[in-house]
């Protein structure tokens, strides 16, 4: 059986502001949030540019909107992505859009697909304008969804040694706020409802973007809280709970 979730997902591609070494990792990642039922790219296929796109459309299924460029310094593409989604809409025959740019110019849709009750899912390079990010539900940087093998080595992301991370003032600061914000009395922390807290104030938080694949793995490798596995009940499931080195209190919550 399928473990695909029932969200209705169309997926609308910036040709000019993504890679297409990133395609087979960005449809896994989108099919972790539901099925892509539209699957579009945009941009000009007369030009050269986007010779790499060519090659994978068909092996993807993914449908290329032709946009031609009308005049030298204006982004056609953007007006046509954005009329299409707004097109796509209307129908009301989705629950979520992935919109994949690094432009800032889908900043304004983002918010009003947010504004329709919809899930917006962002996917761009680390260069993405900050407001364009905040504007999404959820944003991924398309580095992580690179193998080690991708020509562009810069663009791979490594993992992080602890001396780095402790170094992360950003990075500290939100983790230590969301085990605070999450914790019980005994300064106890579930790990899963961290994991909520940092995703509901900072839509771009990704452990990948670390170079680690989970957030259990993350806190592990930082070395700045306790951890503490429990029992679920009377299976043999196990949940994990953290809390901040700095926290005096004993482990048994005085």
């Amino acid at each position: 059986m399928s473990e695909l979730k029932g969200d209705r997902i169309a997926v609308l591609i910036d040709a000019d502001n993504a890679q297409p070494s990133i395609i087979e990792g960005l449809l896994m990642e989108i099919a972790k949030f539901g099925i892509a039922h539209v699957k579009r790219i945009y941009g000009d296929w007369t030009l050269p540019d986007l010779k790499g796109w060519k090659e994978v459309l068909l092996q993807y299924s993914i449908q290329p909107i032709q946009q031609f460029r009308y005049t030298t310094g204006k982004n056609a593409t953007d007006s046509a992505m954005i009329i299409d989604a707004m097109d796509l809409l209307y129908t009301k025959n989705f629950d979520a859009f992935a919109i994949v740019s690094s432009d800032s110019d889908f900043t304004k849709l983002a918010s009003r697909i947010r504004e329709a009750g919809l899930i917006t899912y962002g996917f761009g390079e680390k260069k993405t304008p900050e407001p364009f990010v905040a504007a999404c539900d959820k944003f991924i940087y398309t580095e992580v969804l690179r193998t080690k093998d991708d020509e562009d080595t810069n663009l791979v992301i490594r993992k992080k040694s602890t001396s780095d991370l402790k170094q992360d003032t950003k990075l500290v600061t939100m983790l230590r706020n969301a085990v605070e914000m999450s914790s019980d009395d005994g300064g106890w922390a579930h790990l899963a409802s961290v994991g909520s807290s940092i995703a509901k104030r900072s839509p771009e938080f990704d452990p990948r973007n670390y170079g680690y694949k989970k957030l259990g793995e993350l806190i592990t490798a930082i070395r700045l809280f306790d951890t503490d596995e429990r029992l679920i009940g009377s299976g043999p499931s196990k949940a994990i709970y953290l809390r901040d080195k700095r926290d005096k209190r004993k482990k048994n919550g005085e």
